[in-house]
């Protein structure tokens, strides 16, 4: 090799050395320039197929164009789990969300703008009992109208569920706690004699809890022989429709369960609110710093 193209050979590898040194001396750059998509894999962590908050998402996606992103289905146990393992790292990642919910509780969580209204304005949970039921079961049916109760009383039944205690046990423990409460539920009703009856509920952490403290109640305060069904959302409303279930305290309306209400409103008796002021969306943890509204998943 000649002198000329030695010193050419060695200054091509020089330049390529700088180069590589000036490109690994500033490695977040790709990072920092990617978009919220590109961190998040362009995918929504879902919770049950055929729920109504996915159908509520999958409208949002529609609304705000996120053509390139993919909503997941899973349950509401993975979601949790896929958000607990992400927290922990700090990692993005965009839920389908609902409150009340101990993962507000338990993470920094914050809903995700929604300018376009998709989702709603906040909901109530309605109880919702097969016809007939007043006259087959009136002492059920006169508890079922007066049960009501607070965002905080169901949180406190899904933390203890999420500290180990059983759905049973943390409802039975709820209940014994708040004899007021319970009171004004069951006042002057006339205790039955075993009678059967049939909860069914979509195993939401929200409605696992309300459901298995109104089973408590009708068991050892009313004389019932109360059981609980763990159905998917739409089995859920068709057994109440068709008489098969008695009754459910999982009804979100106006809007997550609307096409349900909407086919089935005709052979139900709906009992009214058990719970004001709900919310149904998308949040991301709070040190998401950058994405604060669902248009911003489209930037």
């Amino acid at each position: 090799m000649n002198k000329t193209k030695k010193w050419m050979t060695l200054g091509s590898l020089a330049a390529v050395l700088a180069l590589g040194a000036c490109s690994s001396s500033n490695p977040t750059t790709s990072a920092e320039s990617q978009t919220a998509g590109d961190r998040l894999n362009y995918t929504i962590t879902g919770t049950e197929p055929g729920a109504g908050l996915m159908r509520l998402t999958a409208q949002a996606m529609e609304d705000y164009e996120l053509s390139d992103w993919t909503l997941s289905e899973s349950s509401s146990a993975a979601m949790t789990a896929a958000l607990d393992k992400a927290y922990k790292k700090e990692e993005p990642i965009v839920i389908t969300a609902w409150t009340p919910h101990w993962m507000f509780n338990t993470y920094d969580l914050k809903y995700l703008e929604d300018p376009k209204k998709t989702y709603g304005e906040p909901e109530e949970i309605h109880t919702i009992a097969r016809l007939g039921l007043e006259a087959d079961h009136p002492t059920a049916y006169e508890f079922l109208d007066r049960f009501n109760w607070t965002a905080d009383d169901m949180g406190e039944v899904m933390i203890a569920i999420q500290d180990g205690k059983t759905p049973e046990q943390a409802a039975a423990e709820w209940v014994d706690g708040h004899e007021a409460e319970v009171k004004a539920w069951t006042e002057g009703l006339e205790p039955v004699q075993g009678d059967d009856f049939t909860l069914a509920f979509v195993a939401w952490d929200s409605e696992i809890a309300s459901t298995n403290v109104v089973a408590h109640v009708l068991n050892e305060k009313l004389g019932y022989n109360a059981k609980m069904m763990q159905v998917e959302i739409g089995p859920m409303w068709i057994g109440v429709a068709d008489g098969s279930v008695d009754a459910i305290v999982a009804a979100w309306l106006p809007i997550t369960h609307e096409d349900y209400w909407e086919k089935y409103k005709d052979k139900l008796d709906d009992l009214g609110a058990n719970m004001v002021d709900v919310k149904s969306g998308l949040a991301v943890p709070t040190y998401m710093e950058d994405v604060n509204s669902i248009e911003d998943l489209k930037s």
